[in-house]
């Protein structure tokens, strides 16, 4: 027995409709899960470090370029950036872990400098407005001081990702990381 063309057409569109209605209600269901999607991918970027933050130094910025790669991770839960970049100061290889949360409906932030291996403190929050801002606690020198760090997405192909660290518990703001991605056309 052959089922009609139009029949056919018909169950193959209802499957479309019912598997987008899915998809639309699991994405809205799943709160900030989704915040990264955008980035996954190849990135072109250029990376600038404050040599001495929070120092009474004259402020000499470090000048770094390179590759980022983003990844995701457990059905997207989660997704990591591969950074690797290099300049006339040396290289910068590490790894940003961001893992959200559901039940608090917010990303952790955990950066990893491949050249001593170690873990920062996480930064947490998530997106507001189009930008993403992550805040937390660290030391620098044996001092605590406060941690932000900004993403905002500028078009479908650049994003800007701006970390500040604050000894005075946030009143005041010095940034000391820059980053400017644009989307890899490989």
């Amino acid at each position: 027995m052959t089922v009609p063309h139009k029949r056919i057409l018909a169950v193959a569109f209802a499957a479309l409709m019912l598997i987008a209605a899915t998809a639309s209600t699991s994405s809205a269901g799943a709160g900030g899960q989704r915040d990264f999607d955008w980035e996954i991918g190849s990135w072109r970027t250029t990376v600038r470090v404050l040599a001495e933050p929070l120092s009474e130094s004259p402020d000499q910025w470090l000048q770094f370029a390179g590759t980022s790669v983003v990844r995701p991770l457990m059905d997207q839960r989660a997704n990591v950036v591969e950074l690797k970049v290099s300049g006339a100061s040396g290289r910068i290889d590490g790894l940003n872990l961001r893992l959200y949360e559901p039940q608090a409906q917010r990303w952790s932030l955990t950066f990893v400098n491949m050249r001593d291996g170690l873990l920062t403190p996480a930064v947490y929050g998530g997106f507001r407005n189009g930008v993403g801002e992550f805040y937390g606690d660290d030391q620098l020198g044996g001092r605590p001081i406060k941690v932000r760090f900004l993403v905002t997405r500028q078009g479908q192909d650049r994003a800007r990702f701006e970390q500040a660290f604050s000894a005075d518990g946030g009143a005041t703001w010095e940034t000391n990381w820059l980053a400017e991605d644009r989307r890899s056309r490989s």
